[in-house]
């Protein structure tokens, strides 16, 4: 290898066998920059060799990805300390980009943090973090950031430094304000100017020239950069007019355009630290909800552990107005639980034996004795906060467009600078008025509200949606989801209660027992809804259930298996038509009853028609306004589902929606899906994440409904916390209202450079009022993504 390649060991997945590992050589060797490459079927590795100057580990990746396999990848996530803007987040994204290994760097302002994709195996968090720390930042593992409470002492101490610079700044303000009222003779000596922008410039703004020194030794500029040559200048030229003027130099210093905008900046950058820390509001109350510890029944006897001690099966009391550690089934007791910071629902929810609750929920006046069924990461309140964390961390697509406006702005601001002083020193012949024009510029000019201005709308808007109870998996989903323009439903669980009841027995023999007893054994092994409804009939009438034998679920059709040697088939008319010749004697009955909206099922013993059940699932009560609300916000409404026609143009025609398909299999709801897409929607499938799996993924974006199961926030875009209808237009709304504030954002910061920088380098912006104008820009930002935490669906308020 020559001393110019770059070699590594990547781990390839998705080989099968010898012919794979050819195909991967293959593939790379042809590609240009790939010097030589080796695969290893049995240890499932390649080893690649590439010219760094035409190839990175990215491009690499991209080659075998294309090939068809895929790479062990590593994810490491890192808090970020001493960023001062947008161009600080650029710089650290392009130092860990050129780590060998690195396939992928995000690096977030706002959230301080960063999320590194690696080759498994070819870094380490230690060569992460030492290139971190050599670009002049600290980085440190997540659960090692400052808490809450530390947080608030770092702006308390900020705070007061603040207050001790608007002490000292005073002063000189208000001898500005005496010169501008007319009061010539009233200003303070140079040696008290001194005294008072001194500790101002070096003692309070090391920090800016902290961060400017990094960041220039790095081989990039940031707003610290900007700060520190245009007071300095300011601060400089003050001395070197004092010292060649002597007394007739106290009435020309800038000692006060320094101190001010140091300060200015100051109180912008505390404003901005508290209006951020506002931003990750909703990721605090969640963790707030996780107790340190749990009361456990072990050997009998009450035993308090720490939470991560708690295990899968233990008893678990929960004592009334204590957080329910874990997620479980009440064994014992009877209490209502809050669990509006979960499933964003208001009123509490009464829970009894065998019920389900979640971890994090508040328990009322009841003491509960709960069975522990997910506990520590499993549980549904890690996954909740991994999820808005995840979709809080991702970067928008007009992000990476801000990002890169960012990387080249400094160098442009420093360049129209010089510009100014150079022009206004030739046209006033005064060097002191083209310094103060071209401070002006420097002050004025900063990435931060640039680089502010997505992340905080994103993260305040996919806050204000999990308060709600809507749970957004990524940025992508997020921007999707404001784009739906058509929703497709499914039917049972959805529009519908998803409680099924049997509403009628049919027996062509006149034995309704036996029939409901051969349906009751054969779905006793099934779990869709409707065996639900089967079984609960059959546990009230005391119907005895018969082992099954050869049980097969056949998906969006029925089941079947063997009764006490009978061979029974239940499913839709499809199903019991390919089992039985003759169904015409049932036809009347199962249209009638699918005209008044039951589903009908079919069971066939042995070939024969045994009998009909009729199945209802009533509409939610608030499916009407669901779909007035999609209607309003110009959303077509499509019902897909597996039930008969009949039974779903009924259910359609209740809850108003705009179209109705049934005896759509799972299948065909994807290819529904997908054909619409071609049409031009863009289309937002609503299902339960398990039988509508196919068509979730062919959607534009996909929606499970329901209590936030495990496949669900596995497989959904966007998860409903709790069943109700109306929260899918919420989704939209809270999409489209954080898309509206990125917009907004985007152009207060532009504005305030866009009509700043000019005025401050004809010299209509004096550096006082520049240095403000910056401050606010950031803070006005930020101030405006804060309004989204205003929001709630718009039939909740």
């Amino acid at each position: 290898m020559s001393t110019t390649e770059t070699k590594m060991l990547i781990p390839v997945t998705g080989m099968t066998c010898s012919a794979c590992a050819a195909r991967i050589e293959k593939a790379l060797n042809r590609a240009a920059g790939v010097t030589g490459a080796v695969v290893n079927f049995a240890t499932e590795k390649a080893e690649v060799s590439w010219d760094p100057h035409q190839l990175d580990s990215s491009g690499v990746q991209q080659l075998i990805k294309k090939a068809g396999f895929g790479i062990g990848e590593e994810l490491f996530t890192l808090a970020i300390q001493g960023m001062t803007c947008s161009a600080c987040a650029n710089r650290i994204e392009k130092v860990l980009r050129r780590l060998p290994g690195v396939l992928e760097a995000n690096v977030n302002f706002a959230l301080e943090n960063a999320t590194i994709s690696g080759v498994a195996g070819a870094t380490s968090m230690a060569e992460i973090v030492t290139a971190i720390d050599n670009a002049g930042f600290a980085a440190v593992p997540p659960e090692t950031v400052q808490t809450d409470t530390s947080e608030a002492d770092s702006l308390n101490n900020e705070l007061r430094n603040l207050k001790i610079a608007i002490l000292l700044t005073a002063p000189l303000v208000l001898q500005m304000v005496f010169q501008f009222l007319g009061f010539e003779n009233l200003h303070l000596s140079p040696e008290a100017q001194v005294l008072l922008a001194t500790p101002v410039q070096f003692i309070f703004g090391s920090r800016f020239y902290i961060a400017a020194a990094k960041s220039l030794r790095n081989g990039s500029a940031n707003m610290d950069v900007l700060v520190v040559m245009g007071t300095t200048a300011a601060y400089v030229y003050s001395w070197y007019l004092m010292l060649t003027l002597g007394s007739e130099a106290e009435k020309v210093l800038y000692f006060e355009a320094a101190a001010v905008i140091i300060t200015l900046v100051m109180l912008g950058k505390y404003m901005e630290a508290r209006a951020k820390r506002s931003t990750t509001e909703a990721i605090r109350q969640l963790m707030d909800l996780r107790p340190e510890s749990a009361t456990v029944l072990r050997d009998g006897e009450e035993v308090t552990l720490g939470i991560d001690q708690v295990l899968k099966g233990d008893l678990v009391i929960v004592k009334p107005g204590s957080n329910i550690p874990v997620d479980g089934l009440v064994t014992d007791g009877t209490s209502e639980v809050d669990e509006s910071l979960i499933t964003g629902e208001s009123i509490p929810v009464s829970k009894n034996t065998g019920e389900a609750v979640t971890g994090g929920a508040i328990n009322g006046t009841g003491r509960l004795i709960i069975e522990a069924t997910a506990v520590g990461n499993d549980s549904t309140l890690a996954r909740i906060i991994h999820l808005v964390e995840n979709a809080q961390a991702g970067k928008a697509p007009v992000q990476r467009l801000v990002d890169r406006v960012s990387a080249v702005f400094v160098p442009i601001v420093v360049l129209i600078a010089a510009t100014t002083f150079t022009l206004t020193w030739l046209q006033f012949d005064d060097m002191g008025t083209g310094l103060i024009a071209a401070v002006s510029v420097l002050v004025i000019a900063c990435p931060c509200a640039l680089g502010l201005a997505t992340p905080t709308a994103i993260m305040t808007g996919t806050g204000a949606a999990a308060r709600a109870g809507i749970l957004i998996r990524d940025v992508e989903s997020l921007e999707r989801a404001h784009e739906l323009n058509a929703i497709v439903f499914d039917k049972t669980g959805t529009l519908t209660e998803g409680r099924p009841q049997v509403t009628a027995l049919h027996a062509f023999d006149g034995n309704e027992q036996h029939l409901l007893q051969l349906a009751a054994s054969v779905q006793a092994a099934s779990e869709h809804p409707l065996a639900d409804a089967i079984m609960r009939l059959a546990d009230e009438r005391n119907t005895a259930v018969q082992a099954v034998e050869d049980f097969a679920s056949h998906t969006g059709s029925g089941v079947s298996g063997y009764v006490n040697s009978i061979n029974v088939h239940i499913g839709r008319r499809g199903f019991a038509a390919q089992h039985c010749h003759d169904l015409s004697f049932g036809e009347d009955i199962a249209t009638l009853w699918e005209e008044r909206g039951n589903t009908v099922i079919w069971l066939i013993a042995d070939g024969q028609l045994t009998g009909l059940i009729a199945i209802a699932d009533q509409l939610r009560d608030t499916s009407r306004a669901a779909v007035s609300q999609l209607r309003e916000m110009n959303v077509k409404t499509i019902l897909l589902s597996g039930d008969a026609v009949r039974v779903t143009e009924k259910i359609g025609a209740e809850a108003n929606v705009d179209e109705a398909y049934g005896g759509v299999l799972p299948d065909g709801k994807a290819e529904r899906v997908i054909n619409m897409g071609e049409l031009g929607l863009r289309v937002g499938m609503i299902g339960d994440g398990i039988n509508d799996a196919p068509a979730l993924a062919a959607a534009h974006v996909g929606i499970a409904m329901g209590s936030g199961t495990d496949i669900a926030m596995e497989t959904a875009s966007i998860t409903l916390m709790r069943s109700d209808p109306r929260l899918v237009p919420g989704a939209i709304e809270i999409s489209r209202a954080t898309w509206s504030k990125i917009r907004q954002n985007l152009f207060w910061a532009f504005i305030y450079n866009v009509i700043g920088i000019p005025l401050a380098a004809l010299g209509y912006l004096s550096p006082s009022l520049a240095g403000a104008a910056m401050a606010m820009s950031s803070v006005s930002v930020v101030s405006n993504s804060l309004l989204l935490k205003k929001w709630r669906p718009s039939d909740h308020n």
